[in-house]
């Protein structure tokens, strides 16, 4: 390993090196160029250096010193740079100055550097020092000084090195030094009123801790400086994090870039759930929006299999799983996010790295692991994890807004409901019909530009590498490890019969089997089938028929009614506190304590309140006499306004109930007779209010109003 013993000095004219004392050379400048002439320093090839400035001279090489000389210089500038690290500046920081300037300081840089060459060149023919230095400086209309200064910028430089030497240095910002510590309890309090889930504004929390703030006597700054300060010592990704949670904190870092050219088809598979923006109407007169379950290749993005159910489910998925093993093959790898109906102990049980619902010894192991695939999990609510997320949004663009489903299509969120919001539901037939047509055309698709597809459809894509890879089908036995779901029970202790989801099932070789700890397949569809029975460890151990048909017909009825029973509820992962050491339970106390001492100003109440009567006696003179005509006449008035107040008052409306006309000609004169009592000044309820204004702007009473103004009341004619 090579070290670099080069000092940081390496050009010296005789006065600098008369100055330094190196041993084995004068101590004055006359003294070291009579040593150098003796010596042929100015023979030396790159020995010498002309000296810049005004006056001229020459620099010494440092390698042409003696022995003993450069030794010294080594371990001087070895000693300076461990006591005085700051001091020396080395090139490699004064490039990334130069780095850090903009474009202008740079292009100033350069002017100077050359006008540097061009004194140069006239040195080399044959000008003086003086006269090159006057020629450029008038050249670049500045001062022979200006150059003069430049020339000392650069001495002892190397030419390379020359044009970040050069450069402006911008001067330092003068910054006011600030004493914060005065502010800290109210930093931290705003702090911590900021960097909430809640995502109150910043001029919000501001409000509120000042008003802690008076309450506590602490200082506090104006709201663009505490800002500022804010802003300085809290990262923007730890306000995203506080503010946003995790979610939020992942979208300031790009997402992972995977590459899925080195797969093949049916080498790994996703899959996902996805409620449809529809509304549909089932056989059994329901109407929501669907959920559906897709398989996509990982390789091509072409969906592979589908099913469509009320909810996420593990029957759905294993259905859907058995039609992609069953048409295609059995897959290497599956990619799932760790959902209910992806986790459950059918298909994953077993797994090790499987964390959903409560482990037993007696749990069979799932369908995914007796196949020997092997299971990833991504991330929950992270599209970015599962491609199949990509897929969706061509079905949530394409399908969900066919034709065939105008006034049935709900939008894709709150506030984007369509016009005909409601109007309609799509029977579960036609519904079915036009999603596999949907999912035809985009695995179909032309001009996909995917990596693997480049042009092609996700069916060509998949063709193209599924007939030269080899993957295995599916025996009949192992059909019935995702046909049928598994649950573990125990055989009747004295005949052996199995009670399953209030159904009996018996053989006459259970008889044999009583008391035992069993796995039990069956079809989720149709429990009245049969089961089949399995030991613990796999073994099989025969059929079994329904003997006594009680109970469901469908698991998923059965399905249906547990989860009524059950909340699951997912841990949330603690926010760190670092920057927000007050809890939201000590903001609102100390709000609460600041409103109790907080005293209102009540209101203003008149002193004096004087009625004016109009054409009535005069303010002035009521009750402020003794005449017995004036007081009969003043109290008749006061019987006259209170008898009138009380013919004023409103009655109560009626409480029978508005329904509106079927027939239109019958709706708008409804509809004038409200308007007629409205105007008289009767009472009319809220809800005949309420529809005469709606009913006013629709286009039949428009049409009608017309005809009636025209035609007077042959309206309806």
């Amino acid at each position: 390993m090579s070290v670099d013993l080069t000092p940081d000095q390496e050009w010296w004219s005789a006065e600098q090196i008369a100055e330094a004392r190196f041993p084995g050379l004068p101590g004055t400048a006359r003294g070291v160029n009579i040593f150098a002439m003796r010596e042929g320093w100015r023979g030396a090839p790159g020995a010498i250096m002309r000296k810049p400035g005004r006056g001229g001279g020459l620099f010494y090489h440092w390698s042409v010193l003696p022995f003993n000389a450069r030794l010294k210089l080594i371990e001087r500038d070895a000693v300076s740079q461990a006591e005085h690290p700051e001091a020396s500046r080395d090139r490699s920081q004064v490039w990334a100055s130069y780095e850090q300037l903009n474009q202008k300081s740079k292009d100033t840089a350069a002017e100077r550097l050359d006008a540097l060459n061009k004194v140069e060149l006239l040195h080399l023919s044959g000008a003086t020092h003086v006269v090159a230095v006057e020629v450029i400086a008038k050249e670049k209309d500045v001062s022979a000084r200006t150059v003069y200064n430049w020339l000392a910028m650069i001495e002892g430089i190397a030419q390379e090195d020359r044009l970040a030497y050069l450069a402006p240095r911008s001067p330092k910002k003068r910054v006011k030094k600030e004493d914060r510590a005065q502010y800290l309890p109210f930093m931290d309090w705003l702090q911590s009123a900021f960097l909430r889930l809640e995502q109150p504004t910043f001029a919000q929390s501001y409000r509120a801790a000042t008003r802690e703030a008076k309450r506590q006597s602490w200082d506090y700054p104006i709201l663009k400086t505490a800002k500022r300060w804010v802003d300085a010592e809290v990262p923007r990704t730890t306000q995203v994090f506080k503010r946003q949670g995790m979610n939020g904190l992942m979208r300031c870092f790009p997402a992972q870039i995977r590459d899925r050219s080195s797969l093949s088809a049916l080498e790994a598979v996703n899959a996902d759930c996805h409620k449809i923006d529809v509304f549909v109407k089932w056989p059994d007169g329901t109407v929501n929006r669907p959920q559906i379950v897709v398989f996509q290749d990982l390789y091509s993005n072409k969906f592979l299999s589908w099913r469509v159910d009320h909810d996420p489910n593990k029957v759905m998925v294993m259905a859907a799983f058995g039609e992609m093993v069953d048409k295609w093959g059995i897959p290497k790898r599956c990619l799932f996010d760790n959902g209910h109906e992806f986790a459950n102990k059918w298909m994953t049980a077993g797994a090790p790295t499987r964390f959903r619902f409560k482990v037993r010894e007696t749990d069979p192991v799932g369908v995914l692991p007796l196949l020997g695939i092997k299971m990833h999990w991504a991330t929950p609510a992270h599209g970015q994890a599962k491609p199949i997320e990509r897929g969706f949004r061509d079905i949530a663009s394409d399908v969900a807004k066919d034709p065939r489903f105008a006034g049935a299509y709900v939008g894709n969120r709150p506030e984007a409901k369509p016009e005909n919001y409601g109007s309609r539901a799509i029977p579960l037939e036609e519904f079915l019909e036009v999603l596999e047509e949907g999912f035809e055309e985009h695995n179909a698709r032309l001009g996909r530009r995917s990596d693997t597809a480049n042009g092609r459809s996700f069916d060509e894509t998949f063709a193209e590498s599924y007939a030269n890879a080899t993957r295995p089908r599916a025996t009949e036995e192992q059909r019935n490890l995702w046909l049928m779901g598994q649950d573990t029970k125990k055989l009747h202790k004295q005949n052996g019969s199995l009670t399953f989801h209030k159904n009996i099932y018996h053989c006459a070789w259970m008889s044999q089997e009583a008391n035992k700890n069993v796995v039990v397949r069956f079809d989720p569809e149709d429990l009245h089938s049969g089961v089949h029975i399995y030991e613990p460890t796999g073994e099989y151990m025969g059929f079994a028929e329904c003997q006594q048909k009680i109970g469901f017909f469908s698991h998923e009825d059965a399905r249906a009614t547990a989860k009524k029973k059950r909340a699951i509820v997912k841990a949330e992962k603690k926010l760190a506190e670092l920057h927000a050491p007050v809890s939201p339970e000590q903001l609102a106390e100390d709000l609460r304590q600041t409103r109790a001492q907080t005293k209102v100003t009540p209101l203003v109440e008149a002193k004096v309140v004087s009625p004016v009567f109009a054409n009535r006696v005069s303010a002035s003179n009521f009750r402020d006499h003794n005449s017995p005509a004036t007081e009969a006449a003043q109290d008749a008035l006061i019987f006259e306004m209170s008898t009138a107040k009380q013919r004023r008052k409103p009655k109560p409306a009626p409480k029978e109930k508005f329904a509106v006309a079927k027939d239109p000609d019958a709706r708008f004169h409804q509809a004038l007779e409200i308007q007629e009592r409205l105007n008289a000044g009767d009472p009319v309820g809220e809800r005949e209010a309420s529809w005469l204004d709606g009913y006013q702007t629709h286009p039949e009473f428009e049409a009608r109003i017309e005809l009636h103004k025209s035609f007077g009341g042959n309206d309806a004619g």
